[in-house]
C-alpha cells in the first residue's frame, strides 16, 4: 500500500477525541520518549499541549511533567 507522506514526520493538530492533519507525514514523534508512532496507532495526545504520546505510560509522565512546571 502507497501512503503519502511515507517516512515523514505527519504536523498535527490534536483535538478532543480526534486530530487533524496540518501536513502529509505516516508518523508523529512522541514528546516524552521520541519514538516513532505510526498515524494509524496514534491514541494518546495532549489537546492543551499539542503533544503526542506513545502509550498511557508516557501520557502520564507528559501530564506529570507538566504539572511540575
Amino acid at each position: 500500500m502507497l501512503m503519502s507522506g511515507s517516512g515523514r514526520a505527519a504536523r498535527v493538530h490534536y483535538l478532543p477525541g480526534t486530530f487533524r492533519l496540518l501536513s502529509d507525514g505516516d508518523h508523529v514523534v512522541c514528546a516524552v520518549t521520541g519514538a516513532r508512532i505510526p498515524l494509524h496507532e496514534l491514541r494518546y495526545w495532549s489537546v492543551e499541549r499539542q503533544e503526542p504520546y506513545v502509550d498511557a505510560a508516557a501520557s502520564l509522565k507528559g501530564e506529570q511533567a507538566a504539572g511540575s512546571r
